[in-house]
């Protein structure tokens, strides 16, 4: 499993609009990409215009076909639009432990 952390921070006359892109981004991800496994979007607590997303995709390949979507691509012009230049960072990372209250035990 890959995991994807993006931190990003937002213009403040553009947080509801961001908001509603963010949400339908990271809906067809999970909804339109087999290898999507997670996307969760976190808003930072005191700080409503910085954001932290949480992606899991089951391999390089699934990265590689999320950045290929057209869904990614029309994130991508939002977020050129609303996110404070320079701000996002990007880590990459391999899934090593993971534990999830929501899987069955002995599953997580």
């Amino acid at each position: 499993m890959i995991s994807l952390t993006v931190t990003v921070e937002v213009r403040e006359q553009h947080l509801d609009a961001f908001r509603a892109a963010i949400a339908e981004n990271a809906e067809r991800s999970f909804s339109d990409e087999p290898g999507c496994v997670r996307f969760d979007v976190n808003e930072v607590v005191g700080d409503p215009s910085r954001f932290v997303f949480y992606e899991l995709y089951t391999d390089l390949a699934a990265v590689d076909a999320h950045r290929a979507a057209p869904h990614f691509a029309a994130w991508r012009q939002s977020a050129d639009a609303y996110v404070v230049p320079g701000s996002q960072v990007n880590t990459l990372s391999h899934l090593l432990i993971s534990h999830d209250s929501h899987a069955p035990k002995g599953t997580s």
